[in-house]
């Protein structure tokens, strides 16, 4: 069942813009591990050299849309709900670490994840198909299920090194819903609020 949070919910007056990306929250406790694991590697000598993404923050995109008019968002949430309602709830696994880009100079550290089941494909190929139909913009780069930790103000291979030879604790999860979540860019970083949640196995 989908639900929208009246309260964080814009204004769909055909003026606002808003920028959105559907995504699956991760269990406190898995953020608190790579929170933890963060945290080492930017008490290093070279952990100055990247922004951290914030414990409270860290998530797995399926589909960033970016800028959109507010008055989209119920189409938005329809094309998520019919996604959502043709998948089961799954099981993922924290992976190891990688960068992007995969060639070059990394900018990105990340945590990888593993799609045992292959719903999380599913949902996110299903999701691409719903948004299509509803006039959105495809994805053009190949999806490749991450959480972003830290994006790298400068080139920084001793750092980027750590980060690939730390491992982390293969811990499973169980995902249920997606979520519809708004980011607010600020001086001080960015600010996410949930616009909507859609069960996984629910009625669109």
């Amino acid at each position: 069942m989908a639900t929208m949070n009246q309260l964080t919910r814009p204004r769909a007056d055909h003026t606002e813009q808003v920028r959105v990306f559907c995504a699956i929250e991760l269990p406190a406790e898995l953020r608190a591990l790579m929170a933890t694991r963060s945290a080492s590697l930017r008490a290093s000598s070279h952990g100055s050299a990247a922004r951290w993404e914030s414990e409270e923050k860290l998530h797995l995109t399926l589909k960033f849309l970016g800028e959109i008019n507010a008055a989209r968002l119920p189409s938005l949430a329809l094309a998520a709900g019919r996604a959502t309602a043709q998948v089961a709830p799954f099981e993922l696994q924290l992976a190891g670490p990688g960068v992007f880009p995969l060639r070059g100079p990394a900018r990105v550290l990340w945590i990888g994840l593993a799609d045992p089941t292959g719903r999380l494909a599913s949902l996110q190929q299903k999701l691409e198909e719903e948004c299509r139909k509803q006039g959105f913009p495809p994805e053009t780069k190949s999806f490749h299920p991450h959480v972003t930790i830290a994006r790298l103000r400068a080139p920084a291979p001793p750092l980027v090194a750590l980060h690939l030879n730390t491992a982390i604790e293969r811990r499973s999860f169980t995902v249920r819903n997606l979520v519809i979540m708004r980011s607010e860019l600020r001086p001080e970083g960015s600010r996410y609020t949930p616009l909507a949640s859609f069960d996984l196995g629910g009625e669109p």
